[in-house]
């Protein structure tokens, strides 16, 4: 009898999901430097709405980011689920603020399908596809865009 392990391969791509304004959705674990809870944020005076302000990680200067304000969806309600999803863009660490984590997914290329324009409300050009699992549709973020502006 042959045992079956789930192994990953070099196919497989990994995606943190998370929730953020109703929707979930995926960043490749690659782009992910860490994920935490640090929320003594100051808020920077004429910055875009969608900028929550800055916070000093271990000495790095890092900017935070309301995912759902950027996304078009609802702003991030604070809790004690929340999180922010640090990134590294262009050498400069960068917070998503996020409603909460949720699971890691193993998928294979082939299974990420086109994202369609707009996907329930959310700014179509910020996402690189959408995963189908057996419960839900995953927004997988095209993050170099989400960062760009």
């Amino acid at each position: 009898m042959k045992k079956e392990t789930k192994e990953t391969t070099s196919n497989d791509i990994e995606f943190s999901t998370f929730y953020v304004g109703g929707a979930v959705c995926g960043i490749d674990i690659l782009n992910i430097q860490e994920i935490n809870k640090h929320f003594e944020i100051t808020q920077v005076p004429q910055s875009s709405e969608y900028i929550k302000g800055i916070l000093n990680l271990r000495g790095r200067i890092v900017t935070i980011i309301d995912l759902g304000k950027k996304l078009g969806l609802d702003p991030v309600v604070p809790s004690k689920d929340n999180r922010n999803i640090i990134v590294n863009s262009e050498d400069e660490h960068i917070g998503l603020l996020v409603d909460s984590i949720s699971d890691v997914v193993i998928t294979q290329k082939e299974n990420i399908e086109a994202a369609p324009s707009n996907i329930g409300g959310v700014k179509g050009k910020y996402f690189q596809g959408v995963l189908k699992t057996k419960n839900q549709l995953i927004g997988i973020l095209d993050i170099d865009e989400v960062l760009k502006e």
